[in-house]
């Protein structure tokens, strides 16, 4: 299987990494918006069967079964739509879309012309959630009623990621929004969210905030309380916890937990904690990814459509009214404003 990979930054380069470990892909057609970008990272690669190109078009031009896009957030819909018209299936990183009208659209065309296109929701693929989805629609946990969601970065992205990216909940607490519904299966009726920018000046200076908290209202009344902050400095720390009448679950109480006990005679955790993404993550990256090889086949369909991005989009944009305007927001309340319209 021959692959195009559009967009070489920090989680670009993982997935060319992950994509050239994968025994179905014999090779690996690259293009970044950084002239000279693409041909270094082949030239820094001897061993791996990569071709540098231009462009989008180009790339599609090699006669890719398949493209990856993980360029910066305001290329996605260009760059998926290209792929989409000349009929190669796409898997595009989150958000579809920098604003929500825009992702709906995307959806609209990617609906009319039937080719596969998964987002890249990561945590899916991750063993212990993939576990708590089990365990939730087996009905072990009982009536679920309290939902935690954390996602905590060790530092700050650049200075002009933080300018492009949309703010926190559309680039960072998306990816708890997103595994909430994976996992308990209900819809976010409604969201009351605040944040607080009290390190780096670059986020204010953006509208933006470095740390977030969020509650969220579920269909059939679960609480979910989502937080997150780019500045723990302990390590990244992602977890999940799930609370029932029945029982308890959570995802991430493992030995490279960035969180230190103060209990008497505790040695938990043992290991010394996850500092990136990269090394939490990794097993899913590529799990996601091999998935992404089964949809290009044609053996299964998007295990994350670009619906499921924009109803996790939805969140997040009712979080952000939430945090500017200091209350409570119905998700159905941005879904008809002027994204819609």
């Amino acid at each position: 299987m021959r692959l195009g990979l559009i967009g070489l930054g920090r989680i670009g380069a993982v997935h060319a990494a992950t994509l050239t470990g994968l025994e179905v892909v014999d090779s690996l057609v690259v293009a970044d918006a950084l002239p000279g970008a693409a041909r270094a990272f082949r030239d820094r690669n001897p061993g791996l069967a990569v071709t540098a190109a231009a462009d989008v078009a180009q790339v599609l031009a090699s006669g890719v079964d398949g493209l990856v896009v993980a360029a910066a957030t305001d290329a996605h819909p260009e760059l998926l739509l290209a792929a989409v018209d000349a009929g190669v299936p796409v898997f595009c990183e989150k958000p579809v879309a920098r604003e929500a009208a825009d992702a709906v659209a995307v959806m609209q065309r990617v609906r009319a012309s039937g080719v596969p296109v998964q987002i890249g929701y990561n945590r899916r693929f991750d063993a212990a959630v993939a576990a708590a989805r089990e365990v939730v629609a087996g009905g072990a946990l009982g009536r679920l009623h309290t939902v935690r969601s954390t996602t905590m970065d060790p530092a700050p992205p650049p200075d002009a990621y933080i300018a492009t990216s949309g703010g926190i909940f559309r680039d960072c607490s998306v990816h708890d929004f997103d595994t909430v519904r994976f996992v308990t299966g209900r819809e976010v009726v409604e969201v009351y969210a605040t944040g607080s920018a009290n390190g780096d000046p670059v986020f204010a200076e953006h509208g933006d905030v470095d740390t977030s908290a969020a509650v969220l209202t579920l269909d059939d009344g679960a609480l979910v309380l989502v937080s997150n902050t780019r500045c723990n400095a302990r390590g990244y720390d992602v977890r999940l916890e799930l609370h029932g009448t029945a029982d308890s679950v959570a995802v991430g109480l493992e030995d490279r937990l960035p969180l230190r006990s103060l209990e008497p005679g505790t040695a938990f955790p043992a290991g010394p904690p996850h500092q990136f993404f990269v090394d939490r993550f990794a097993d899913a990256y590529r799990a996601e990814l091999l998935a992404f090889t089964e949809v290009v086949a044609g053996t299964r369909p998007s295990p994350c459509t670009v619906a499921d991005a924009v109803e996790a989009g939805w969140v997040a944009e009712a979080c952000t009214l939430s945090l500017r305007e200091h209350r409570p927001v119905r998700v159905a309340e941005v879904r008809s404003g002027p994204a819609m319209a």
